[in-house]
């Protein structure tokens, strides 16, 4: 694990007290404040000695003191990157705490991304309010409209200047939280006093120091839902093949899940095991062998997987500079139906990628509640004028992540460990197609 920034960034010392009427008491049945200096440790699991110095997270949460005066405060909220379930959860946790219980009065929010906050894009700014976001969590997207594309943080903070925001809240995944990390830093360069918080939003759930960002529970729901509708495809037609294709560009964790929730996939193709097609090890065996098994084979693959058999095309990127994936899903759909055509064996391929309706369907119970409580902490952590910073999970504790720390590197899935395992268990494939 790399190193850790426990010190969490900070405007200034907190001499206002929170308007939230908790308690610093126990068994009171008044729910406390946290305490500063609460933290959570990193590090749960050690062989052989254990150490004397442990690496903690700072937890997140309502502190008695808080740095900004409620009625000088004025708050920004932008959503950025690909949509993702439980974005406009987020968003109206965020304005229904800030106008609810630290009663601001002047929240922003900015259409379509980042670029909503650079006057040249031309977009306006929506005056939110609890009772403007008062539907927003039945719906999936987001109400505020996303973009991907870098703006410039100089420019951006310039904008944010001139309407007096000192609160920027900023939900997204890698790309959004880099963006918010770069605001920051100018932020510092002209002492400019602006909370900037992060709320990580990625289904693919790949962000580091943080266990589980919001849709990701939702995302494998629904894409266990196309697993069976393939397993069901599959078994409906003489040697059938369901080939499903989920979201994971670098990090395999929906696909894996998903396909543990359904247990009826004979094959699990993620970013961080790489595979080859042909020969006895490879993919195209595997399959024949479980249709002679079976009569029938699932198929699961990370968008992300198998980029290095595609490779030979010119990279494009998209306007976030992520490189744009080759489609792994058509061309394994075509090679299967290639190879069994060259073998004289008849197949029925049936090839699904549901990876737009996952991303627009609403929150499942589970991540809305899980997003009400990201918005409530992200609120929390900024009225203490704590700024840098992204809310995390950990330990299943809500904690403070540096910016810098959450975008050091991406969260991948690690073929030694137990989650690959449970994988290979169940579908009983290889450890390698090789």
């Amino acid at each position: 694990m790399t190193a850790i920034n426990s010190n969490v960034p900070r405007l200034g010392d907190c001499t206002v007290k929170s308007p939230l009427s908790l308690s610093i008491e126990n068994n009171d049945l008044i729910p406390n404040y946290v305490e500063e200096g609460t933290k959570v440790i990193v590090d749960s699991v050690f062989r052989d000695e254990i150490p004397t110095e442990f690496k903690t997270f700072e937890v997140a949460g309502p502190r008695e003191k808080i740095y900004f005066d409620p009625s000088k405060t004025r708050a920004g909220i932008v959503t950025c990157g690909g949509l993702c379930p439980g974005i406009n959860n987020v968003v109206k946790s965020i304005v229904n705490e800030l106008s609810h219980g630290y009663k601001v009065r002047s929240i922003q929010g900015f259409r379509y991304g980042y670029a909503g906050i650079v006057p040249s894009c031309g977009y306006e700014t929506i005056q939110l309010s609890s009772e403007a976001v008062r539907d927003w969590d039945i719906k999936g997207g987001t109400m505020l409209g996303s973009s991907r594309g870098p703006q410039d943080p100089a420019e951006m903070l310039d904008a944010l200047e001139r309407l007096n925001i000192n609160m920027l809240f900023t939900v997204g995944g890698d790309g959004t939280l880099r963006g918010a990390q770069a605001i920051y830093e100018e932020s510092i360069k002209r002492n400019y006093k602006i909370a900037i918080i992060g709320v990580p939003k990625t289904i693919d759930n790949d962000i580091d120091f943080i266990s589980r960002t919001f849709g990701f529970e939702t995302a494998v729901a629904k894409a266990e839902e196309a697993i069976q509708s393939a397993l069901i495809e599959a078994e409906g037609a003489p040697r059938g093949v369901g080939l499903v294709k989920l979201m994971g560009r670098h990090s395999g964790y929906i696909a894996a899940h998903a396909s543990l929730a359904n247990g009826n996939v004979d094959a699990v193709l993620i970013p961080e095991s790489p595979f080859k097609l042909e020969g006895t090890g490879g993919l195209l065996s595997w399959i024949d062998r479980k249709l002679k098994e079976q009569n029938r084979a699932v198929v699961v693959v990370a968008e992300g997987a198998g980029q290095d058999i595609l490779a030979g095309e010119k990279p494009e990127f998209d306007a976030s500079g992520n490189q744009k994936l080759l489609d792994i899903g058509t061309y394994l759909g075509s090679s299967i139906i290639g190879h069994f055509k060259k073998t004289k064996d008849p197949v029925n391929l049936k090839y699904i990628d549901p990876s737009y309706i996952i991303r627009a369907t609403k929150a499942s119970p589970t991540d809305a509640i899980f997003c009400r409580r990201l918005g409530e902490n992200a609120v929390h952590a900024a009225m203490t004028g704590r700024t840098g910073i992204v809310i995390g999970l950990w330990n299943d504790t809500f904690t403070h992540v540096a910016l810098a720390d959450a975008v050091s590197r991406r969260k991948v899935i690690d073929p030694d460990q137990d989650l690959w395992r449970s994988v290979l268990q169940m579908t009983g494939q290889p450890p390698t197609f090789y």
